[in-house]
């Protein structure tokens, strides 16, 4: 599977332009989900230029290394005029409907193939949310 990881606020905390302190387990889990999954993994994030060799070499440092970054594949090459929209099967983004799962949460869904949709989310159901019901103080005034 080809997943499109984000870096800011996903593998660091959110200190842009500066690198973020690691999130806990993210790079390790990454690193699993390579070896043991056989997923390509490619780095996806608004950074370019110094910031993004920056961020490339703080993961390489830590043993990461990605299939492509900001590109569906590594011989693309990015012009100005082309989308950054990379063509993977699924994202990791702390900007997520719900947010960012904890990476345990992560690496056990992508490995056993979970769906990654919300379908068993509180906030989709079959049945309309039922009224409160009122006290009997609520009533009287």
């Amino acid at each position: 599977m080809v997943i499109a990881v984000d870096f800011d606020g996903t593998i660091v905390t959110h200190e842009y332009p500066k690198i973020g302190r690691e999130i806990p387990f993210a790079i390790d889990t990454l690193k699993r989900l390579q070896t043991e999954g056989h997923h390509q993994l490619i780095l996806w994030t608004v950074r370019e230029g110094q910031l993004l060799d920056e961020a490339i070499a703080f993961c390489k440092e830590r043993g990461l290394e990605f299939y492509a970054v900001n590109s569906s594949y590594p011989e693309e090459s990015n012009t100005d005029n082309q989308p950054r929209k990379v063509n993977a099967e699924l994202y990791i983004d702390d900007r997520n409907l719900g947010g960012l799962p904890d990476w345990g949460v992560i690496y056990r869904m992508v490995m056993s193939g979970i769906p990654h949709d919300i379908k068993s989310s509180e906030f989709i159901t079959d049945t309309p949310p039922q009224p409160k019901k009122r006290r009997w103080f609520g009533r009287k005034y």
